[in-house]
């Protein structure tokens, strides 16, 4: 009587066992390394200056309703350029002088003499 040859057999028996274990601990283990990488993550930016992580976003203002005359302004509200008919603010500063207030709806103010 001839056996079969143990090698083949207990090669496959391995190769069954290793499979059934891959696959009971490959959901503990992909768990395991997800909840370490979040702990990683959350250390990393808590240890992370602020100036780092980016200045928080402002939230948009609200409308101008009121803006006064002044050459070191950034912008000239739309409401002015058209009550004016004058498109930059050195215009409107030489014309009305430094702390003219111009309100949206009302007629702008007298013009310096």
């Amino acid at each position: 009587m001839a056996r079969p040859p143990r090698t083949s057999s207990l090669d496959a028996v391995l190769r069954e066992t290793a499979a059934q274990i891959v696959t009971r601990i490959s959901g503990a283990i992909a768990r395991q390394v997800a909840d370490l990488v979040q702990d990683g993550l959350k250390r990393e930016l808590a240890s992370r200056p602020a100036s780092r992580r980016g200045a928080p976003r402002r939230a948009r203002r609200g409308e101008i309703t009121r803006w006064v005359a002044d050459a070191r302004a950034r912008r000239v509200p739309t409401f002015v350029i058209e009550a004016t008919g004058l498109d930059t603010k050195k215009k409107i500063v030489a014309k009305f002088g430094p702390g003219a207030a111009f309100e949206k709806g009302k007629p702008p103010p007298k013009a310096k003499g």
